[in-house]
């Protein structure tokens, strides 16, 4: 609940995300600018979550960030669809496995915030319909009754990176560079090479499939 004034320009629809990406103009509120910047976290269940993000991609830029919470659950209980525990992720951490299979186009960053992790995806395509495409055969997949199957890579937190690092990161001028100048040749490329010089070969351009 907002219970304090809020200065500048703010939008606030109440509403459901569904909801509002059915609408003739989803970007009416940013005078039909793309999102340069959306954060993920809603209803904790791994349906809503992907359909968030597939909308969400499709009304960004190229170099716009989507940062996901609660991808990083600590135990079993706490990733369940039914929700018995204090801090609760729900399954949204088959996103993670998602991408990395369906669009290993895009950059996956997990960053080990408390109390339960965050998600940076960069790198983003909005013409890219794969993961909408494939939705149904997705959910058929990976949505699973509790208790949930986490990884124990995800568990245990295995590939992440520290918060300080994410903020000193080199990819971040990228973005910018690009923002400044959409006809900067190669995005996707330059990314990819800033990524794995902050953060190793892993998230380099060879990894892309």
């Amino acid at each position: 609940m907002i219970e304090a004034e809020l200065s500048g320009e703010v939008h606030l629809r109440r509403t459901t995300s569904d909801e509002y990406f059915t609408r003739p103009d989803p970007l009416e509120p940013t005078g039909g600018q793309p999102f340069d910047l959306a954060f993920i976290d809603g209803m904790h269940l791994f349906e809503f979550a992907l359909r968030d993000l597939i909308n969400t991609e499709e009304h960004c830029h190229p170099w716009s960030v989507v940062i996901f919470d609660d991808v990083l659950p600590r135990n079993v209980p706490e990733a369940a669809r039914e929700r018995h525990t204090g801090a609760w992720t729900g399954d949204v951490y088959p996103v993670i496995e998602v991408l990395r299979r369906y669009r290993p186009d895009v950059a996956v960053v997990l960053v080990d915030t408390l109390p339960t992790g965050l998600m940076f995806v960069l790198g983003l395509d909005p013409e890219d319909r794969t993961l909408r495409e494939h939705y149904d055969e997705i959910m058929a997949e990976y949505r699973k009754p509790d208790p949930q199957p986490v990884p124990q890579q995800v568990l245990d937190r295995v590939s992440v990176q520290t918060p300080q690092r994410v903020l000193d990161a080199g990819f971040w001028k990228v973005l910018a560079e690009q923002r400044a100048n959409p006809d900067l040749p190669d995005f996707h490329r330059r990314l990819r090479e800033q990524l794995a010089a902050d953060f190793g070969p892993a998230y380099g351009p060879d990894q892309v499939a």
